[in-house]
């Protein structure tokens, strides 16, 4: 029988990306989808929820109803992991990261919040609402940095190198 990406099969190589073609692939996903899944920890456990994310270099944004239990779970653990994913086709297809870092609520005049905004695009949230678009959104900016990344794309393999790469911020 024929197979379709016969570079799939066997051991996975274990050769690692540079920092900067790793960062460069991580910045093509983010930058080419909108949702992630947000996990948090909260009293009653775990907790994973679907968010409409932005991001400005390595940091992704939401904003979220303040008495949400994702929200609540923040306020309690900062610590939070956010899955980023390309619509699966097949294994080669396979492209996704997961984002650890802290999340910080930043309301209007702290720290930051004005550097953050202006990359967030909550016009289009706006629009789609039928809500005015010379009245943002009151509520906080939940950004989350990455501190670590774990990366995932298969088709790496095709030129040699392991389908899972570690990044970091680079010191």
């Amino acid at each position: 029988m024929p197979v379709t990406n016969p570079w799939l099969a066997g051991p996975a190589p274990t050769r690692r990306l540079d920092h900067d073609r790793l960062s460069e692939r991580i910045l093509n996903l983010l930058s080419s989808q909108n949702m992630c899944v947000l996990a948090t920890t909260g009293p009653d456990g775990p907790l994973a929820t679907p968010v409409r994310y932005h991001h400005l270099d390595f940091t992704l944004m939401f904003t979220a109803a303040p008495r949400s239990p994702k929200m609540r779970n923040i306020a309690a653990d900062p610590r939070a992991s956010l899955g980023v994913f390309a619509p699966l086709v097949g294994q080669a297809s396979s492209r996704g990261a997961q984002v650890f870092g802290e999340a910080r609520l930043l309301d209007r005049g702290d720290e930051g919040f004005e550097h953050h905004w202006s990359a967030f695009r909550w016009q289009s949230d706006h629009v789609e609402r039928s809500l005015p678009l010379d009245e943002p959104p009151a509520g906080p900016l939940v950004v989350v940095e990455a501190t670590r990344i774990v990366y995932t794309e298969h088709w790496l393999r095709r030129d040699g190198f392991a389908p899972r790469q570690f990044w970091r911020p680079a010191t």
